[in-house]
């Protein structure tokens, strides 16, 4: 896989905004079948930082009604990135 493929993109909601980033934590959506050992170096070669550790969580897919039918939004695995002291992505 590419970089691009194994990063989709950086979340960015209130929640990891406020409490992740002061502390070096940034919030990824990345491909399911992505290993931690990618994903570190994926944000490593894309960003230019020091990855220090990564935690990956699978949210599941939520029910949701389009009129008569019902469906499923698809599982989605995110990923938050640990990043070493004086490392910084810029989000702006």
């Amino acid at each position: 896989m590419d970089n691009y493929d194994v990063v989709k993109t950086i979340i960015r909601t209130e929640k990891s905004t406020n409490f992740d980033e002061p502390f070096g934590r940034y919030v990824f959506w990345v491909n399911k079948r992505a290993n931690k050992i990618q994903i570190k170096k994926a944000v490593e070669s894309i960003y230019k930082v020091k990855v220090d550790c990564v935690n990956t969580l699978i949210s599941k897919g939520k029910a949701k009604r389009l009129r008569y039918q019902t469906g499923y939004t698809s599982d989605w695995k995110k990923a938050i990135v640990s990043l070493k002291e004086g490392h910084k992505i810029d989000t702006t």
